[in-house]
């Protein structure tokens, strides 16, 4: 059966002054997939992740998202967590997901804490976010990104500063999710976390995709 992509990247160049963040970066991706986008410190995928969520205009080139390349238009089926938690400190987690929930117009009363159950934290918990440690912000971020239920999920180091074991946890909650038919993007330093449970690796190297495998170990090119 044919499947259309869900993302369709044309020569996307990205640049900040004279340095290109993106050099002609040209893929698809299908849709019901979880995606591991790999590779060194300024290789380019954070940029990439930010230009799919329509946060980093490109400077040449287009994206194409749900069949638009009007990426802003389709922005309400995006979950995008950034690297930075970027939660209110003064708040507790509960009235951090109810504070972002109002921003996306949902009233459903229970949305935030079944985020928060899912992504292991205790919607009860009254303590403010400034107490959280930094593995606990980061569930708190990803239980942010999914308040609006969305078809992408973009998450820039989801596992920075997580204990292994709810490290683990959040993978099998993102196998799930893909497995429900969202389609997920994964910049991460731990890719072994995501052996098993990701569709495919994908390496990127000075603002280029280089390499994309279903296996973990790219393939060695002379």
């Amino acid at each position: 059966m044919d499947v259309s992509p869900i993302i369709t990247l044309t020569a996307l160049v990205k640049q900040f002054g004279r340095f290109a963040a993106l050099r002609g970066v040209s893929a698809e991706f299908a849709p019901g997939q979880l995606y591991a986008i790999l590779g060194d410190n300024g290789a380019g995928k954070t940029t990439l992740l930010r230009a799919l969520a329509g946060l980093a205009q490109p400077t040449r080139g287009s994206i194409s998202i749900l069949g638009t390349t009007d990426v802003r238009s389709v922005c309400h089926e995006l979950g995008y967590m950034a690297h930075p938690s970027l939660l209110y400190d003064e708040m507790s987690g509960m009235e951090n997901l109810r504070y972002f929930a109002r921003l996306y117009g949902i009233t459903d009363a229970s949305r935030g804490a079944v985020n928060m159950t899912a992504v292991g934290l205790d919607p009860k918990l009254t303590r403010p976010v400034a107490q959280y440690s930094q593995g606990m912000r980061q569930r708190l971020s990803l239980a942010r990104a999914l308040l609006n239920d969305p078809k992408i999920l973009l998450l820039d180091e989801p596992f920075s500063n997580v204990d292994v074991r709810s490290a683990r946890a959040m993978v099998t909650l993102l196998a799930q999710m893909r497995g429900a038919g969202k389609t997920i993007f994964v910049v991460t330093h731990q890719a072994a976390l995501l052996e098993g449970a990701a569709d495919e690796f994908v390496w990127m190297d000075a603002g280029q995709i280089t390499q994309r495998s279903r296996q973990l170990q790219p393939v060695e090119t002379r």
